[in-house]
């Protein structure tokens, strides 16, 4: 394949991820329905770490400084036993719950889920299950704050980022929709759902790494891969910042609208 064709298409598909990765309308299902549309099969286990981890950063750029607290409000409770950090801390140990159930489903069915739901039929009903849920909570305005929520919240947050395991589920829309039923206000939803992508993106990257090695990797694709990469954290750095005024002013109403007509784009003509 031509060089540049070939970083034409990576840095498509780069942006694509970068881009919907953050805003409730699934990433996975928008890099299918891509590949299809263009006739590009991009199967490489590299392409997706690289996206994911550039994505991962871009996430971690954002919320520096909440994470920043959090890991020094923890030192602090543990080893100097400050009350006062108590709150902190507790938001730590609800994230190590929450991460739990995506962590073990991805384990037992990644493989399945790889094999046997990537088509447009799914990724077409997972769009339309997106679109009704975030229609569902459009109007929805909860009270619970950071120091509100509790296991209970982030054990059910948890069970929904573990939905998005299907292609054309969106992970943040399914978190967000189901920290918005358990009562948290909009920014608490927002937070906390991408506090907890951040060890499952993180995880699963590492997870990866040794078969990435295992691969032979040319020059040219290590360009491409390159651009990807950089496209991804861009992307995802501006679509995040955005999805973060998005949520501020309630307006899931337009992800509803984009899922609807997306999905029955896919079902019906794809």
């Amino acid at each position: 394949m031509d060089l540049w064709i070939l970083l034409v298409k990576y840095l498509f598909l780069g942006l694509i991820q970068g881009i919907s990765e953050p805003i409730p309308i699934s990433s996975s299902g928008h890099l299918i329905i891509a590949q299809h549309l263009l006739g590009i099969e991009v199967k490489d286990l590299n392409f997706e770490v690289i996206v994911n981890t550039a994505s991962l950063i871009a996430v971690i750029l954002v919320y520096k400084n909440q994470i920043a607290r959090l890991a020094t409000s923890s030192y602090q409770y543990i080893v100097k036993r400050e009350e006062t950090k108590k709150d902190d801390f507790n938001l730590v140990i609800y994230l190590i719950i929450g991460t739990i159930p995506a962590a073990l489903l991805g384990l037992l069915f990644n493989d399945f889920i790889g094999e046997n739901l990537k088509s447009t039929f799914t990724v077409g009903i997972a769009l339309l299950l997106t679109a009704i849920s975030l229609f569902l909570i459009r109007n929805i305005k909860g009270t619970k704050d950071m120091k509100k929520i509790g296991w209970k919240e982030a054990l059910l947050v948890g069970l929904g980022q573990s939905i998005a395991l299907i292609p054309g589920v969106s992970r943040s829309g399914a978190t967000v929709v189901t920290g918005m039923l358990t009562g948290m206000n909009r920014d608490t939803a927002l937070m906390f759902s991408f506090l907890l992508y951040i060890p499952v993106s993180l995880g699963a990257s590492i997870l990866e790494i040794p078969d990435m090695f295992n691969q032979n990797i040319t020059t040219d694709y290590l360009i491409a891969y390159a651009v990807a990469f950089f496209a991804s954290l861009i992307g995802t750095y501006f679509a995040l910042k955005w999805f973060i005024d998005v949520m501020k002013k309630g307006k899931l109403i337009y992800f509803s609208i984009y899922c609807l007509f997306l999905a029955i784009i896919t079902l019906f003509l794809l």
